[in-house]
């Protein structure tokens, strides 16, 4: 895995992290190479695939400079499964203490998921300095988030859950908010009809987002 050194640097400027469920491994070369070139260099692949985990691997052959994350991450097997296929970070929708226990033993971009300040102050207390707000509309928006600066300011999050392009600049704006997550960006329904120049639009307007336009 990466440190968050590395990782804040790839969403500098490209704040954006398309979470992706991709269907099929030859989808994975294409799908990095249109990121890269529409200027995002982070994405999260979900694990909701029988695929997911040789996605990962694809995507990191195809772009070395992308930063691949596995989401969905629920249990030791799923932590052990995504280090191997090559994950650079770690995305979960939420932590249990079996998961907890299963993460403490890697370093490394580890965003577990909060919905409420408490887990966000427990995660914090275990170490855990960058945090998955899920789901984000539906556990308070970018109001809630907002309300949290204040008394955690030494906490950052980046929100998944509802994040689109009309709304998505009101996360960004947030001084705790280091990137955001957003399935929007290239759809199942996409990949499977080919449309790599559709997406790369698609990214290059994502990408705009985090330049303050």
């Amino acid at each position: 895995m990466i440190n968050l050194a590395s990782f804040r640097e790839a969403l500098h400027g490209a704040p954006i992290v398309p979470v992706l469920t991709v269907t099929e491994v030859a989808h994975a070369a294409p799908l990095a190479s249109a990121l890269i070139k529409g200027g995002l260099r982070s994405a999260e692949v979900t694990l909701r695939t029988s695929v997911a985990l040789e996605v990962i691997t694809e995507m990191k052959a195809a772009e070395p400079d992308l930063v691949v994350g596995a989401g969905t991450i629920c249990s030791e097997g799923d932590v052990d499964a995504a280090l191997k296929a090559g994950a650079d970070f770690l995305v979960s929708p939420g932590a249990g203490p079996e998961l907890l226990k299963a993460l403490a033993y890697h370093d490394g971009v580890i965003l577990p998921g909060v919905a409420t300040a408490s887990e966000a102050m427990a995660r914090f207390e275990e170490g855990y300095g960058v945090l998955k707000f899920f789901p984000a509309e539906a556990s308070g928006g970018a109001n809630f988030l907002k309300a949290l600066a204040g008394p955690l300011p030494h906490i950052d999050f980046m929100p998944t859950g509802g994040v689109k392009p009309h709304n998505a600049k009101d996360y960004l704006d947030l001084p705790n908010v280091i990137a955001a997550g957003g399935t929007w960006i290239a759809t199942p329904t996409e990949m499977e009809a080919g449309d790599w120049a559709g997406i790369e639009a698609k990214v290059r307007e994502a990408a705009e987002l985090g330049k303050g336009t």
